[in-house]
């Protein structure tokens, strides 16, 4: 029986500005989101797998100190193109972002990455990160990662069965997940995947 803890990183300068921060963009913490972390008590894990992006081994960080970091890059946020580091009042007015709000957020991002090609993957990040972790029989493994990204690896693997926006998740919030190796294996499936808890320091 495997345990993951899906982990969204702290806030960052742009998460307070509401902009669309993604590959392209790869700004720390800020202050307030270090604070955050700090003040949070999160569960131990034996096995850290990160996004290469700063805010994401910043957060490994703080919450691991002294474990070591494998960085997956297929774990990176989507790469926004045209909006990316902008906020919708910048975008307003813009007939391509009006155009991707109008299709449900279907259409690829001017200039970035297409939203399917984006899913698939982090979903074959996550499916790599979980094959390691039963290989070297860690009980307990967390991934750091992106919201975008947690969202793509649960509307897929995520159960009870959700839409990708069903699964949204605030900057330092975590899910766990349950996998039987067997089950995993021969059907792709989770056991569960609830919200995690944590209680402050």
């Amino acid at each position: 029986m495997l345990k993951i803890y899906l982990i969204r990183h702290g806030k960052t300068q742009g998460n307070l500005s509401g902009k669309y921060i993604g590959a392209r963009t790869d700004e720390p913490l800020c202050q307030e989101g270090i604070r955050e972390l700090e003040g949070k008590n999160y569960p131990k894990a034996e096995l850290l797998f990160v996004s290469p992006m700063k805010r994401c081994r910043q957060t490994g960080e703080i919450l691991y100190p002294g474990l070591a970091q494998k960085e997956c890059p297929l774990l990176k946020e989507c790469d926004f193109g045209d909006f990316e580091n902008k906020n919708y009042k910048e975008l307003s007015g813009n007939p391509d972002y009006q155009a991707w709000i109008d299709s449900g957020g279907a259409l690829p991002f001017p200039g970035g990455e297409d939203p399917e090609g984006f899913r698939n993957r982090c979903r074959e990040g996550f499916v790599r990160c979980v094959e390691e972790a039963f290989a070297m029989e860690s009980p307990a493994t967390a991934i750091v990662a992106h919201g975008g990204t947690i969202m793509s690896i649960l509307s897929a693997y995520g159960y009870p069965k959700q839409g990708y926006f069903d699964w949204q998740i605030k900057n330092g919030e975590y899910y766990v997940l349950i996998l039987e190796e067997e089950l995993w294996k021969n059907e792709r499936h989770v056991l569960s995947a609830k919200k995690g808890l944590w209680t402050d320091v």
